[in-house]
């Protein structure tokens, strides 16, 4: 486990990877926001993302964070094919999974520590898609969900990110995390959006 990253280095071999699966909770925007801020225009690769808010906050959050990033921002449709280069969230009450077609599924199924959308119904189906191109994040938020996910992806073999739940608005996610594996990387926000960055310029 690395706990640093300041740009591709001898030191930091970097997997090729073909999508980004991120999940957070409270605190979660505030964070999105700041890793998000690295990537440039045009950013090539696809990123899913869920994150816990109140219904009625949720349904504004593509339209929030369209305005301020320069690449395309979606609420995830169903059976939609994922494009490259997109960000899609997880619609309000929708779990969303990735299916080994790379196409978007939306269910209702029960709840998963209390949460639909569930960050580990995402990372479980999308390790199944993507297996070892995969790349994980686990962000800030209040309980354990996404910790078994991101030990599915690295099952997998696919990468896996932890923000350092010292720097986190809520640790315990993080925490869950790190309680069942050890990351490829446990970092801060500013470090993770640097890191995202050069997996985008690897990969494309």
């Amino acid at each position: 486990m690395k706990t640093t990253f300041a740009g591709a280095s001898a030191d930091d071999v970097l997997p090729v990877v073909d999508a980004i699966v991120v999940g957070a909770s409270a605190g979660g925007v505030e964070a999105l926001l700041r890793i998000f801020s690295c990537l440039r225009p045009g950013f090539g690769l696809p990123i899913l993302v869920v994150l816990h808010l109140p219904d009625d906050r949720r349904s504004q959050l593509a339209h929030v964070f369209q305005s301020r990033l320069p690449f395309p921002v979606k609420e995830a449709d169903d059976k939609e094919t994922i494009r490259p280069g997109t960000l899609y969230f997880a619609p309000s009450g929708y779990h969303l999974s990735v299916e080994t077609d790379r196409t978007l599924s939306l269910s209702q199924e029960d709840r998963v520590f209390y949460s639909r959308p569930s960050i580990d119904i995402l990372f479980d189906s999308a390790s199944d898609a993507y297996g070892e191109r995969l790349a994980g994040v686990l962000l800030t938020g209040a309980n354990n969900d996404g910790a078994q996910g991101l030990l599915q992806i690295k099952h997998y073999k696919g990468f896996t990110v932890i923000q350092d739940p010292r720097q986190a608005q809520a640790s315990t996610m993080p925490e869950a995390a790190l309680a069942l594996h050890s990351p490829d990387y446990l970092l801060s926000l500013n470090e993770i959006g640097l890191l995202l960055a050069e997996l985008e310029r690897i990969a494309c």
